[in-house]
């Protein structure tokens, strides 16, 4: 079955760091994400992809531009989430919101406390803007995989965020997303379930 047999989706990735996006070092935060996405959704995918400094008006434009212009179905950030001075992007994020959704961060933190008692220092924040998610990510690749992913080795399982994004895009009316089961495994009510390809 090729991707073709799938409805495409287009996901903005933004990269947030003030030394990345001046060339001080490589850049990381989107290539973790287009691998991790690519080996979890079977939907071929439209990349918008942005590196930009930690500025709150700018992140505050890029998210407006890539929801409101380009046309973006999910939005991923990664970076700027910590308590440092120039930690912005929550703030940058929660300005452009229609709604909250608090489950996303909770659930990332979660996730992290099972590796570092400083993931309590994370202050990621998922929202809708229209009919767009947006959340925000850790800045270290591993972090981003684990967040995503969750920690199915741990007893007992602990579920990653992304398999209640392709639900909450169909509460959206986006793409139906169909993701990799060995990767992660999205979750739908029984009414929401479209049968099994063969």
């Amino acid at each position: 079955m090729s991707t073709s047999d799938f409805e495409s989706v287009r996901i903005g990735v933004v990269s947030i760091s003030d030394r990345a996006s001046t060339g001080v070092y490589e850049d990381k935060g989107i290539p973790a994400l287009q691998d991790w996405l690519g080996r979890a959704l079977h939907n071929p995918i439209a990349w918008e992809t942005r590196l930009i400094p930690d500025d709150q008006a700018g992140i505050s434009a890029t998210l407006i531009e890539l929801v409101d212009v380009a046309g973006c179905d999910l939005v991923l950030t990664t970076g700027g989430t910590g308590p440092a001075l120039r930690d912005v992007t929550p703030e940058a994020t929660l300005a452009v919101a229609d709604k909250v959704m608090p489950g996303f961060g909770e659930q990332m933190r979660a996730i992290s406390l099972h590796f570092v008692p400083t993931a309590i220092l994370s202050r990621q924040v998922a929202v809708i803007r229209g009919k767009t998610l947006i959340i925000n990510l850790p800045g270290q690749p591993k972090s981003i995989a684990e967040t995503l992913q969750g920690l199915p080795q741990a007893t007992p399982a602990v579920p990653g965020i992304f398999a209640a994004v392709p639900y909450c895009i169909d509460l959206l009316h986006g793409p139906y997303l169909e993701t990799v089961d060995t990767v992660c495994a999205a979750f739908r009510p029984k009414s929401a379930q479209r049968p099994a390809r063969t």
